[in-house]
């Protein structure tokens, strides 16, 4: 529709499957064949209404546009941080709003995208954990995140490390995945897209199982009190359980496995925790990125310091493991590791439904500017 509002919830053809477009094809009246159609326009072109699909009769295009809404919508908002980092506010089709962060770098970029409006998890050290979980999003909206981005020809990588756990909504990160890597879909390699997770089982055995995406586990602390203390969801799901499953899986190939290691000062950097994290990886193949914490003022973990940070890395590279400190992108604008939230938005713009072009306006932070 021109003015991208849903008519009902799960209207929207983007997410779909090939299968389901061409039978949404059939339902007009067309060949099924013509659902492939429909896919290259959605998804090889970006195309955000019915009326530019010209290959499709005059009239299925009005009997598509009253039963369907394409769904690709640019974002309501856009920050530029100064190492270039955008990030963007998009409507999600839960109620709430979700954050997008792209990142170049190099010659290269990646897209941050988000899963859920809010999250569950509770981790005490991210700023999603603090506002209210207002809903999963549909494989579309997550899809959305990429197709409707002013930058999408410029995109190498996807990574689901935005707002939300990715695997408390399994079913529609799967189909997002299956669109990103498939021939009729976006035809990304499953080497560019990575899901990570504090490690909900079973569904990550799922998720290893029925996808070819790169998994990175959010670890943060070896030691299962001090990572309950920074993730109730330890008390569930033990690291060391998720480490026994992921021992199953073979990870010699291409496929990669990372764990996210958030460093604070004086509280997981210390010779004993490099020691422990040594036994607990022992022999499987893996990479560990160690991150900076970006502290806030009601928060009780400082940030390492700089040669602390350096030190620990050295150490576990002696052990023999595959370690790099990931470089804080956006950080001004809040849009580094842990800082997504939308919760200074709620309240000052109407719902993501009433929305359908780029609003400017400011972004959260006063570091960043506004495109």
């Amino acid at each position: 529709m021109a003015d991208g509002i849903p008519k009902v919830p799960g209207s929207e053809l983007l997410g779909r499957s090939l299968d389901e477009l061409c039978a949404v094809a059939r339902e007009v009246g067309l060949p099924a064949y013509a659902g492939t159609q429909m896919a290259r326009w959605i998804y090889v072109r970006g195309t955000a209404s019915f009326d530019l699909m010209t290959d499709l009769p005059r009239r299925v295009r009005r009997d598509l546009a009253t039963r369907h809404d394409i769904g690709i919508r640019p974002p309501a908002r856009c920050v530029v941080s100064a190492d270039g980092t955008r990030k963007y506010l998009f409507g999600g089709n839960a109620g709430g709003w979700v954050e997008t962060v792209w990142i170049p770098d190099r010659g290269r970029s990646t897209l941050c995208v988000s899963t859920q409006a809010g999250c569950r998890m509770g981790c005490r050290f991210c700023h999603t954990a603090r506002q209210r979980f207002a809903g999963h999003l549909s494989a579309g909206a997550m899809l959305n995140q990429l197709t409707g981005l002013p930058e999408r020809p410029a995109v190498d990588n996807v990574v689901f490390m935005g707002m939300g756990e990715p695997l408390d909504n399994l079913d529609e990160v799967l189909r997002a995945l299956r669109a990103m890597s498939a021939d009729w879909g976006l035809a990304m390699s499953p080497r560019r897209l990575t899901v990570s997770t504090v490690g909900l089982l079973p569904a990550m055995d799922r998720l290893l199982q029925e996808s070819d995406c790169h998994v990175a586990i959010s670890l943060h602390s070896p030691f299962s009190e001090e990572r309950a203390s920074l993730m109730p969801v330890e008390r569930t799901h033990p690291i060391r359980e998720v480490v026994a499953r992921l021992r199953r899986y073979e990870w010699r190939g291409q496929r990669r496995l990372m764990f996210e290691y958030i460093v604070f000062g004086g509280f997981n950097d210390t010779p004993r925790h490099v020691r422990e994290l040594c036994r607990l990886l022992h022999g499987l193949p893996c990479r560990i990125n160690l991150m900076r914490y970006h502290p806030r003022p009601d928060q009780r973990w400082p940030a390492t310091e700089e040669g602390r940070l350096l030190a620990f890395e050295t150490a576990l590279r002696a052990k023999g493991f595959r370690t790099t400190i990931r470089r804080s992108r956006g950080q001004d604008i809040a849009a580094a590791c842990g800082q997504l939230s939308t919760l200074a938005v709620v309240e000052d713009e109407p719902p993501p439904s009433s929305r359908s072009g780029m609003i400017v306006g400011h972004g959260g932070s006063s570091g960043g500017t506004v495109a």
